[in-house]
C-alpha cells in the first residue's frame, strides 16, 4: 500500500492505549502537537484505496536454476530497440535466436525468463508456444502467454519428448563434432592400441574392412573410436602441450581378441590408415538443455584451434580455447572474443603504441576437459583470428 499503509499504522501506534497511560495528559498534548506539525509539513494523505481482491497463495517466483537476477557477475539485460511484445516459437528456432529478437545480448535470456516454480523444466519451450514480453518492477520479463497475470506465467505441462524442445544452440552445428574423443594426451598416445594392418593387405580401408590391432586388452570394451593424431594443442601462455587433436576416423568392433586382435571397421568417416589409434568410446555426456550464463571470474584464455576452417573465424565454427574445467569453465559459459589490438606508429613519437583489444563476437562453451574447452561461435562483429583472447562478456549498450 506504499505511504498510505505505513502512515496509517504509524498513526494507530501513536494512539496506543499503553502510550496514553504512560505519558498522561501533558504527554498527550505534546504528542498531538507533534502530529499536527508533521502533517502540516508533509504531503496530504491520500484517500483510502480499494481493498485488493483475494487471490490464492502462490509459490514465490524463481528464475532459471534459482539464479539471482542481475547478479554482480552478469550485467542487467537491455532490450533491443523495437523488441516485439509477443513471439510465436517456430520449428528450427533456438533459444539464442529467440532471445536475439528481444535482447541486445541474447545469452542473457535466462535473466528475463520467469516461470512458475512448479514447472519441472521451466527452460523448455516448444514450437507453437507464444512468448510474451512484459515489465515487472521496471524490469523486462519474458514468459509463456495465456495466464491472466504476466508475473505468474503457468505453462501447461506437456508430455513431449525432450528432442521436441527448442535447443539452446543449433545442435546440427556440433553434432558431427560430438562423435568420439577430440583430444588425446601424449600419455594416451604412448599406450593406445593401433591399427597394425588390414586383413586384405590394403594400405587404406573403409567401412566393412577387417583389420588387425595391437595392444588391445583381452577383455571389454569391444567397441572403440578410431582416431588419427593431428596437430598439437600448445598453450600460448607457457608453450606446454595440452594434447593432440584426435581426428575421428571411424568406429571399430573387436571380433577376435588376441595379439594381434581382429576387428571390424563398423563405421567410417574418413579412410583408415595403418597407425591410426583406438580410443575408448566416450560416454555421451552432452546436454542440449544447458542455459547460457557468464562466468563469475576473469578467464584470460586464447583461441588455439579452429575446426574445419582457416585462421579467420566465422559464425557457427567450433574453436578450442586454452582454458578448461580446472580454470572454472563449464558448458553454458558465454565468452567474449577480443580482437587483438594492433601496434601503430605514433606520428609524434618514436615508440609504437599498443591499441586496445576490441570485442569481435561471442562464443558459447559446450564441452570441457581439464585444460581445454570447445565453444561454438555464436556471433562475429569484426574479424577474429587464432590466438585472439576470450574473456567474460561485456554488456552491449548500442
Amino acid at each position: 500500500m506504499g505511504k498510505y499503509s505505513r502512515s496509517q499504522s504509524g498513526y494507530r501506534g501513536c494512539l496506543d492505549r499503553q502510550a496514553l497511560s504512560k505519558f498522561g495528559v501533558t504527554g498527550l498534548a505534546m504528542l498531538l502537537a507533534g502530529l499536527v506539525a508533521a502533517c502540516a509539513s508533509s504531503t496530504p494523505m491520500p484517500g483510502p484505496l480499494p481493498a485488493p481482491a483475494a487471490e490464492p497463495a502462490a509459490e514465490p517466483m524463481q528464475t532459471m536454476a534459482a539464479a539471482e537476477p542481475y547478479s554482480s557477475a552478469q550485467p542487467a539485460p537491455v532490450l533491443r530497440p523495437g523488441a516485439p511484445l509477443a513471439y510465436v516459437v517456430k520449428r528450427g528456432d533456438t533459444l539464442w535466436d529467440i532471445a536475439n529478437h528481444f535482447l541486445l545480448d541474447p545469452w542473457q535470456w535466462p535473466e528475463i525468463w520467469y516461470v512458475n516454480g512448479q514447472v519441472r523444466n521451466p527452460h523448455l519451450i516448444y514450437p507453437g508456444d507464444v512468448l510474451q514480453l512484459s515489465e515487472v518492477d521496471g524490469r523486462p520479463r519474458l514468459g509463456l502467454a495465456g495466464g491472466s497475470d504476466l508475473e505468474r506465467v503457468s505453462p501447461q505441462v506437456r508430455e513431449l519428448p525432450l528432442e521436441s524442445a527448442i535447443p539452446t544452440i543449433p545442435i546440427d552445428a556440433i553434432r558431427d563434432f560430438l562423435r568420439g574423443p577430440r583430444l588425446v594426451t601424449p600419455e594416451e598416445l604412448k599406450t593406445a592400441p593401433y591399427l597394425l594392418s588390414f586383413v586384405d593387405d590394403h594400405l587404406i580401408g573403409g567401412e566393412g574392412a577387417l583389420i588387425y590391432v595391437r595392444r588391445l586388452p583381452p577383455q571389454e570394451p569391444w567397441s572403440y573410436a578410431l582416431v588419427r593424431p593431428g596437430e598439437p594443442y600448445k598453450d600460448p601462455d607457457d608453450g606446454s602441450i595440452i594434447g593432440y587433436e584426435a581426428i575421428p576416423i571411424g568406429e571399430v568392433e573387436v571380433k577376435l581378441p588376441g595379439e594381434p586382435a581382429t576387428a571390424l571397421l563398423s563405421q567410417s568417416y574418413r579412410e583408415a590408415r595403418v597407425g591410426d589409434r583406438l580410443l575408448p568410446v566416450e560416454p555421451e555426456a552432452f546436454q542440449a538443455d544447458f542455459y547460457p550464463h557468464a562466468p563469475d571470474h576473469a578467464i584470460g584464455g586464447r583461441i588455439i584451434a579452429v575446426f574445419d576452417g582457416l585462421s579467420q573465424i566465422s559464425q557457427f565454427q567450433i574453436v578450442a580455447i586454452n582454458r578448461g574445467s580446472q580454470h572454472g569453465l563449464e558448458p553454458g559459459h558465454v565468452l567474449q572474443i577480443m580482437q587483438a589490438g594492433a601496434r601503430v606508429a605514433d606520428p609524434y613519437g618514436k615508440k609504437k603504441i599498443q591499441l586496445p583489444d576490441q570485442p569481435a563476437g561471442q562464443l558459447l562453451v559446450f564441452k570441457t576437459t581439464p585444460r581445454l574447452s570447445y565453444g561454438l561461435v555464436m556471433s562475429v562483429t569484426r574479424p577474429a583470428h587464432l590466438l585472439d583472447k576470450v574473456e567474460k562478456p561485456l554488456p552491449t549498450r548500442y
